[in-house]
């Protein structure tokens, strides 16, 4: 084990912040903890679990919010924990309908921000179209939480089917719904007053019509996730492992905003391994590709969708970036935590 570059998972090691990134130290944490939980549902780990009923299928998830701030620009711990959950189910191919909520409130947090955050988690539940139906709260102690965190379980029905990224193929295309990094750079400037004018704006938003309007236009879609934890980058290094295959990306074609593009540059980031909260990645085949762009294009979540690059033979990595004057550089999948509690 001394080549290998992470480290083996044992009893004897201690849990980092990495092993919460969304990147290969998390992938490496759940194959090792959930391997006695082993089920036909978990088995590829994914957003979302679909059950089987009597009266079609629905899709079960859920996800928790650690995020710090509790606000920031574009969002906030109340609005990101629905958007968050029912993005899941989004991608899943399911319509979100019902959330459960659990609060791990810190003693001594304000009653008029707790207020504020829960009208926020009201709101963007409307927009989401989502009802929530049960929930929990608890109250520790100070210094045993910071400050509050957020548990929303969701269930949704079941309207698309997805094959899932094992059934990528060479020459598959490869889509994202509108500029990356968006929200991990929101909350790095916010967290750490950074004063930037104009300021990053988290692209904190529901994309289930963006899911739907590709379900009744028809496109088959092979694979579609939201790119959270890990940005680009981990969904694309996920995908490659699935299929074993090359994700190529094309770099001039990579939507990133002036703003994001800068911070980027002045900190030593690549947006690519920045988290978004408002954009998934779709995957089509090529003739699909103008369809699945000009269905996209007319919602308003997915109105910047751009393709970015395809799907290739497996070559000198799992994903590769192709520069201007057309070399192929590896792109490495997130490993450390640069922006650990962006969600």
């Amino acid at each position: 084990m001394e080549n290998c570059p992470i480290p083996y998972i044992g009893n004897d090691e201690q849990i980092c912040l990495a092993h919460g990134e969304g990147g290969r130290l998390t992938r490496r944490l759940l194959s090792a903890l959930l391997a006695p939980l082993q089920n036909e549902f978990l088995a590829s780990l994914p957003d979302g679990a679909t059950l089987p009923t009597t009266n079609g299928s629905l899709v079960f998830t859920t996800d928790s919010y650690v995020v710090t701030p509790l606000l920031f620009p574009g969002g906030d711990i109340g609005s990101l924990s629905v958007f968050g959950t029912a993005n899941d189910l989004a991608v899943s191919g399911a319509r979100p309908r019902w959330l459960s909520l659990g609060l791990i409130i810190e003693e001594g947090l304000p009653i008029r921000e707790l207020t504020e955050i829960i009208a926020s988690l009201t709101r963007a539940a409307s927009i989401a179209e989502v009802k929530v139906v049960t929930g929990d709260t608890k109250v520790v102690p100070r210094g045993a939480a910071d400050r509050l965190f957020i548990n929303t379980a969701g269930i949704g029905e079941l309207v698309l089917a997805v094959p899932g990224p094992e059934n990528l193929d060479t020459g598959d295309r490869l889509l994202v719904t509108g500029p990356i990094g968006q929200h991990g750079l929101a909350v790095l400037a916010a967290r750490e007053n950074l004063g930037l004018d104009p300021v990053p704006i988290s692209d904190s938003a529901a994309i289930w019509p963006a899911v739907e309007a590709l379900q009744l236009a028809g496109v088959c879609v092979k694979s579609m996730r939201d790119a959270t934890r890990g940005g680009l980058a981990a969904v694309l290094h996920e995908w490659a492992q699935a299929c074993d295959r090359t994700m190529m990306l094309e770099s001039a074609a990579i939507p990133v905003s002036a703003c994001a593009r800068g911070l980027c540059e002045l900190l030593g980031l690549d947006p690519v391994h920045i988290a978004c909260e408002g954009t998934m990645v779709v995957a089509v085949s090529e003739p699909e590709t103008e369809r699945a762009l000009q269905v996209l294009r007319e919602i308003s979540v997915s109105q910047k969708a751009v393709e970015i690059g395809a799907v290739i033979d497996r070559g000198i990595a799992p994903v590769v970036v192709r520069r201007s004057l057309g070399q192929l550089v590896a792109l490495d999948e997130p490993s450390g935590a640069p922006l650990p509690r962006i969600c």
